[in-house]
């Protein structure tokens, strides 16, 4: 069987966050004014505020304490500032990396491009083709359909026949333009 203290010690440690942000990671800092809570640097200027107080007070101990445990703060935070610029330095150096090599592939783009330009007989030709060579009257380059023959079969046998002229329309009946009738409307003059 297992005591509770193992069992507590284990819960802890399993809830403790590894590594991480440590600028803006709460400290819980057990001081000899008792516990100081806040960022590293809240609780840097929280012991400097209390080394003041005792030096002001002439406790020369206990202004050495605290001084002590904000250097211990002081430190971790110079440490944690230090990881993270390595990081943003590494970070930008690998941007840089990239952007050159993005940068080497587009000039090598735009001068295989010139040379295309500069060189016409390297440059891909489309093929001609002559779709005139069987028939004996021109074309207009665009592609036969099944109406489109039918069209012209219809066009040949116009050419047989007289013209037709185009239908007259009737006139629209009188009625329809003036109503008659026993209303409100004016008779014309005799």
């Amino acid at each position: 069987m297992r005591s509770s203290k193992s069992r507590s010690r284990a819960k802890n440690n399993r809830n403790r966050p590894s590594g991480g942000n440590v600028v803006n990671r709460v400290f819980d800092s057990s001081g000899p004014e008792g516990k100081v809570r806040g960022t590293p640097q809240q609780i840097i200027d929280k012991y400097n505020q209390l080394a003041r107080d005792a030096q002001l007070a002439n406790d020369r101990v206990a202004a050495e304490n605290f001084q002590q445990h904000a250097e211990h703060y002081l430190r971790l935070l110079s440490e944690a500032q230090r990881e993270m610029e390595a990081r943003r330095e590494e970070q930008e150096r690998q941007n840089r990396e990239r952007q050159a090599e993005r940068d080497r592939e587009r000039a090598e783009r735009q001068e295989r491009e010139a040379a295309r330009q500069a060189d016409p007989a390297e440059a891909p030709q489309p093929d001609i083709v002559d779709l005139n060579a069987d028939s004996d009257t021109p074309e207009s380059g665009l592609v036969e359909t099944p109406e489109s023959t039918g069209a012209k079969a219809e066009a040949a046998e116009r050419k047989d026949k007289p013209a037709r002229r185009p239908r007259a329309r009737k006139p629209k009946a009188v009625e329809e333009q003036a109503p008659q009738g026993g209303g409100d409307a004016p008779e014309a003059a005799e």
